[in-house]
């Protein structure tokens, strides 16, 4: 569906003071996007020929947090007047004369509206030649919603608010999911005549269905058959339970597109995030943000990517990563942490409690355990060994250590950079390595070792050591 003669509004000028937060509602992040994002996201994939977001509250922090990513989106701001009526006026005022289309109404907190689900509903709204259609959900629980209420034929009557509800009112469990699809005259005709004549004091939309009822014009309503799509967030507990549900939809999708998860419970993927074929996610494992992963990758346990890409057939294991690059076959982990910038090459190792951070490792190189590599770079075949630290930063500035191919340290090397290691160059144990290093060079800064015979016997008498040193003079 693409230049449909749609528009779509999303309202997002609420407060959400049950939230009790000082980030407007409806940028909470699920998913790795926030709530509001996702539903910009699904009103793209619609085609719509103009989209609209009404703000208000902290309506600068909510532009500016949304202007960059979703290009398409015009901003509307609400005025003083409340309630959502007012917001989907404010709306259609601002498109352009001329527009004759349909306007899809949706909630910018209601994220797990999908694109195939409204697909649907606006056919039904444009088969059915409605004035108006509702989306609407059959729940056990409708505390909270406005209710359908229908007539003695089953015809949509009217939505009344919970706060204006009677009581048999209030005991009817088709609830109105807040989406809607109107024909645009329809509203250019109505909406001026909706009152604030109600307990809330707001301008309600919903409203309109009951006057185009009163007025003879056909209204109707699509009830969803999966009612989590109408979910929508008002404080915490909810924001956890969307969350999930939408961790549980992509999670099944890549399980469906080839990628063994083995504990969905505990594996969280981000929408934006890419999963080849026979990647294989093992439990605890937080894929994030625009993380890809190439075929046969095996990732985790306990491991969290951000930004990240990582190569075929490589092993990801008990690592925290951000915006680093891992090449084919390479391995990383346990507990290592990379930081932005980091470029492991293909069959290089990052091992065990290591911490690298805008280093470049080439291929089949080595950082095996207990070392710092920051602000490296790093040729081919290299082989650091334990304990290894480039120390890179002189209190005022950063500076950068390069090392040639096939060189090795010993352990417990220190490089103080700015200091460059020749191809092949070699590092002695506990070298501290202040100069450049030619090419097939041994560096090492080491004193002569002193032995002082009988030291521990003199000044530690009485101890376990002295003792045993006694004993040991005793047998020589």
């Amino acid at each position: 569906m693409t230049g449909n003669n749609l528009a779509i509004v999303v309202l997002a000028a609420g407060q959400g003071t049950r939230m009790r937060s000082r980030l407007p509602k409806v940028l909470h992040p699920i998913g790795g996007r926030p709530l509001v994002g996702h539903v910009l996201t699904t009103a793209a994939r619609l085609g719509a020929d103009h989209i609209e977001v009404v703000v208000r509250h902290e309506r600068d922090q909510v532009v500016a947090a949304l202007r960059e990513d979703y290009p398409q989106a015009v901003f509307v701001d609400q005025d003083e007047v409340p309630g959502t009526g007012r917001a989907v006026q404010v709306a259609i005022d601002a498109l352009p004369d001329d527009f004759e289309g349909d306007v899809l109404v949706l909630s910018g907190d209601c994220p797990l509206a999908d694109a195939d689900t409204l697909r649907s509903f606006l056919d039904a709204h444009r088969a059915a030649e409605a004035a108006a259609t509702l989306m609407t959900a059959v729940v056990d629980d409708p505390n909270g919603y406005g209710r359908v209420i229908r007539d003695a034929e089953g015809n949509v009557d009217r939505i009344v608010e919970q706060k204006d509800a009677t009581d048999d009112e209030a005991a009817v469990r088709e609830i109105n999911a807040g989406m809607y699809a109107f024909r645009i005259g329809v509203l250019r005709e109505y909406l001026p005549t909706v009152g604030v004549d109600n307990a809330q004091g707001e301008m309600y939309l919903t409203d309109v269905p009951g006057m185009l009822r009163r007025d003879g014009s056909r209204v109707a309503a699509s009830v969803v058959s999966d009612v989590t799509v109408t979910y929508g967030v008002n404080d915490r507990a909810q924001l956890a339970e969307v969350g999930r549900l939408l961790n549980a939809r992509i999670v099944r999708r890549w399980q469906l597109e080839g990628v063994t998860i083995i504990d969905p419970a505990t594996t969280w993927i981000d929408d934006d995030a890419t999963l080849a074929p026979d990647v294989t996610i093992l439990p605890n494992t937080h894929i994030l943000r625009a993380t890809v992963i190439a075929e046969g990758a095996i990732i985790g346990p306990d491991t969290t990517l951000v930004d990240c890409e990582v190569g075929e057939d490589a092993i990801v294991r008990r690592t925290d990563a951000t915006l680093a690059v891992i090449g084919a076959e390479a391995t990383v982990g346990p507990f290592s942490f990379l930081r932005p910038g980091t470029v492991l090459g293909a069959k290089g190792k990052i091992g065990a409690y290591v911490e690298t951070k805008n280093a470049e490792i080439g291929e089949g190189s080595k950082v095996p355990h207990l070392s710092y590599v920051g602000d490296a770079t790093i040729g081919r075949g290299v082989n650091l060994g334990a304990s290894t630290i480039t120390a890179n930063y002189d209190d005022v500035n950063k500076h950068r250590t390069e090392i040639g191919d096939e060189v090795h340290t010993g352990s417990h090397t220190v490089l103080v950079a700015p200091v460059k290691l020749g191809a092949g160059a070699k590092t002695a144990a506990g070298a501290v390595v202040r100069k450049d290093v030619p090419a097939g060079a041994l560096a090492m800064s080491v004193a002569p070792q002193r032995n002082i015979e009988g030291w521990v016997e003199k000044n530690r008498a009485g101890t376990g050591a002295a003792d045993a040193a006694a004993r040991e003079h005793s047998a020589e």
